[in-house]
C-alpha cells in the first residue's frame, strides 16, 4: 500500500512538471502517452495534497501560479537528478541497453533514423528504441530525450552536439513528366513548367527555392499550381507527374533509387551542412547514445 501512494506521487510529480513545461494538459498526455484527464485528475490529487493551487486555468491557457513555479523548478530537478541516477547506471554497463529516446522532425525520422534502426536493432539487441516525431523543437531535458536529430543553425545551449553528413537541396521531377515536357536547363527555364512548392506550417510562407549559379546562390519562388504544407506531400505530388519539386537529397533518395524521381538542375543544387546529432551531458557515457551516435556518423560518411 504504501508502495503504491509512493507511485502515484510520484506520477502526479511527473505528469505536473510535463504540463508546466509545455503549457497544456494535452502536450503532457501527449509527452507521456496517456490521456488529458489522467493528467489532470494526476494533478488535481497533487493539489489536494498539498492544500494549493498549481495552474491558473482559463478556456484558452494553463499558467502556473507562483507556488507552481517554485514548485516547478523543484520538481524538474528532482526528475533530473533521478535521470542521472538512471545514466550512472547505464554507464556501469559496457554494453548498450534500455530505452533510447531519440526526437526528431517528421522528415528526419522517416528518411534519416528509420532506415537505421533495423541494423541498430541487430548490434544492440538490448535497447529499445523510442523514436518521437515532431515538428515542434522538443526539449531533451524536459521529455527525457536521449538524442535530437536536429536541422538548421543551432542556438547556443548547454548541449553537446555532432554535425552529421552534409546534404543537397535541389529539383526533382517524375520520368511520365519529363516524357511531356522537355527537362529545363537553366533554373530560368522553370518559368514554363508546372511546379509543386511548399508552405511552412509554423510561418504559413512559401518556400524560396535556392540555387547555386556560379559563386552566388540565389532564390526563386516559383508560380505554383499545387502547394502543400508537408515535405511528404511534395515527393508524393511530384512523383504522381505534377510539376517539378524542390526537396533535400536524404528525403529524395529513396525514389530516385526506385527509379520513380529524377534528379534535374543538379549542376545548380546547393548543399547544406546543418543536420546535427544533440543530446545532454548527462548522456555522454550512456553507451547507448553513443552506439547511436557512432552509426549515425559512420552512416554519413558512406553517404
Amino acid at each position: 500500500m504504501k508502495e503504491q501512494i509512493i507511485f502515484e506521487r510520484l506520477t502526479g510529480l511527473i505528469a505536473f512538471a510535463r504540463a508546466g513545461s509545455l503549457g497544456s494538459f494535452t502536450a503532457a498526455a501527449r509527452s507521456l502517452a496517456v490521456s488529458p484527464s489522467a493528467i489532470s485528475k494526476s494533478i488535481q490529487r497533487l493539489e489536494q495534497r498539498l492544500g494549493i493551487t498549481l495552474f491558473t486555468r482559463t478556456t484558452r491557457s494553463l499558467v502556473l501560479t507562483a507556488e507552481g513555479r517554485e514548485l516547478h523548478e523543484r520538481t524538474l530537478q528532482l526528475l533530473r537528478d533521478a535521470e542521472e541516477l538512471e545514466q550512472v547506471a547505464m554507464r556501469s554497463r559496457e554494453e548498450p541497453a534500455g530505452t533510447l529516446r531519440i526526437a526528431a522532425s517528421f522528415p528526419i525520422g522517416v528518411h534519416v533514423i528509420a532506415p537505421l534502426l533495423p541494423q541498430f536493432c541487430a548490434l544492440h539487441p538490448k535497447v529499445t528504441i523510442d523514436l518521437k516525431l515532431s515538428d515542434r523543437v522538443i526539449s531533451i531535458v524536459d521529455e527525457s530525450i536521449d538524442i535530437a536529430i536536429r536541422i538548421g543553425d543551432l542556438a547556443d545551449s548547454n548541449l553537446l552536439s555532432r554535425r552529421l553528413s552534409p546534404y543537397q537541396i535541389g529539383c526533382y521531377a517524375s520520368p511520365d513528366y519529363l516524357t511531356r515536357c522537355p527537362e529545363p536547363e537553366h533554373p530560368n527555364d522553370l518559368i514554363g513548367h508546372k511546379t509543386v512548392n511548399l508552405r511552412y506550417q509554423n510561418t504559413g510562407q512559401i518556400f524560396r527555392w535556392p540555387f547555386r549559379v556560379g559563386e552566388r546562390e540565389i532564390e526563386i519562388v516559383p508560380s505554383s499550381a499545387v502547394i502543400v504544407d508537408a515535405s511528404e506531400a511534395v515527393i508524393a505530388a511530384v512523383a504522381a507527374g505534377a510539376g517539378i519539386g524542390m526537396v533535400s537529397s536524404f528525403m529524395a533518395a529513396s525514389w530516385v533509387k526506385r527509379g520513380e524521381l529524377v534528379p534535374l538542375l543538379t549542376d545548380f543544387s546547393v548543399e547544406r551542412h546543418n543536420i546535427s546529432a544533440v543530446w545532454h551531458a548527462s548522456r555522454r557515457s550512456n553507451p547507448a547514445v553513443r552506439a547511436f551516435i557512432d552509426l549515425m556518423l559512420n552512416s554519413s560518411e558512406r553517404s
